[in-house]
C-alpha cells in the first residue's frame, strides 16, 4: 500500500485506528475453543466488527508462533482475511544479518503479502536494507518505546542526544516517507514534539493507547501532521472487551468509539 493510498483510507473513514490482533488463546472467549482453529474464528469475528472504524491491523505474531503449526495457519488466514483496503502489520520485530532479514522480508512481504513489518534497529542499516528494497512496502523501525525498559538503552546518552534520538535521525535516512514508519509509544507523549521535530514526514506507529493508558488527545494533538501522519493501536481495550457471546458487539462499540474520538483531529 502506497502512503497516499493509506492517507485517503484515512480521510474515508474518519480514522486512524489499527486494531491489534494480540490474539492470545488463552483469552479468548471459551465457546470459541471447540472451533478447529479458534484462533482464526476469533480474529474473524473481530475483523468483521471493527473493519468499518479502522483502517489497519497489526497481527502480533509471537501469538501465533508460540502455538507452533496451528498458530502459523491461523496467522496466513487472518492475513488473507483482512480486506485489501486495510493496512496490514506483521508486528515480528525482526533484525539481522542481511542475508536473514532477506528472509524475514520475504516472509512477510511476500509469502504472507503483509504491508508492514516492525523491525528492531540495534544491528545497523545491513539488517534493515533488506526490507527497504521492497516496493510499496513499510519498514516500522523502533523508535521510542514505552517498557519500562527504555531506560536502559533508549534513554541512555549517545553522545549529544539520547540514543532514541540517535536512532530516529540516523535510520530515517534510509528510507523514506514512502516506505518507512517509526514505533512511538503513546505514554511518551512529553517527547512527542522533539521526535516530530527530528522525523517531521513520517508516519508512526502508536501502541499503548487504552489499557496501557495512553492519551489519544495527547498523542493527536502532539503529533499529527497534514496528511495525519500517525496510525494509533489498540489491542486489548478492543479485542478482549468482552469474554461472553457478546465480543463481537462489545469490539465493535469500542473500536466505534475511538473512532468517533479520532475523527476531529483529522485534517
Amino acid at each position: 500500500m502506497t502512503r497516499n493510498q493509506l492517507v485517503q483510507h484515512i480521510r474515508n473513514k474518519q480514522s486512524y485506528l489499527c486494531v491489534g490482533l494480540d490474539s492470545d488463546i488463552t483469552r479468548i472467549p471459551k465457546h470459541l475453543l471447540s472451533y478447529v482453529d479458534p484462533v482464526f474464528e476469533f480474529n474473524r469475528r473481530i475483523i468483521d466488527a471493527t473493519k468499518d472504524y479502522c483502517v489497519a491491523y497489526k497481527i502480533n505474531t509471537a501469538f501465533y508462533e508460540a502455538l507452533g503449526l496451528m498458530g502459523w495457519e491461523a496467522l496466513e488466514k487472518t492475513v488473507d482475511y483482512i480486506p485489501s483496503t486495510h493496512f496490514t502489520i506483521a508486528d515480528a520485530k525482526r533484525g539481522d544479518i542481511g542475508n536473514t532479514s532477506a528472509q524475514y522480508a520475504k516472509a512477510f512481504f511476500e509469502t504472507l503479502n503483509c504491508d508492514a513489518i516492525t523491525v528492531a534497529p540495534y544491528m545497523g542499516e545491513d539488517s534493515i536494507r533488506p526490507f527497504l528494497e521492497y516496493e510499496n512496502k513499510w519498514t516500522i523501525v523502533l523508535g521510542l518505546t514505552s517498557n519500562a525498559g527504555a531506560k536502559d538503552f533508549e534513554l541512555q546518552p549517545a553522545g549529544d542526544e539520547l540514543l532514541y534520538e540517535k536512532v530516529l535521525s540516523t535510520v530515517s535516512r534510509w528510507g523514506t516517507t514512502e516506505n518507512m514508519m517509526f514505533v512511538v509509544g503513546a505514554t511518551r507523549t512529553s517527547q512527542f514534539r522533539k521526535i516530530r521535530a527530528l522525523t517531521p514526514g513520517h508516519f508512526y506507529l502508536v501502541p499503548g493507547v487504552g489499557t496501557q493508558g495512553g492519551s489519544l488527545k495527547e498523542v493527536s494533538e502532539s503529533a499529527m501532521t497534514a496528511d495525519c501522519g500517525i496510525l494509533v493501536n489498540v489491542s486489548r481495550d478492543i479485542i478482549f472487551s468482552s469474554d461472553t457471546e457478546d465480543f463481537v458487539q462489545s469490539a465493535a462499540d469500542k473500536a466505534a468509539r475511538y473512532q468517533q474520538e479520532m475523527a476531529p483531529f483529522i485534517p
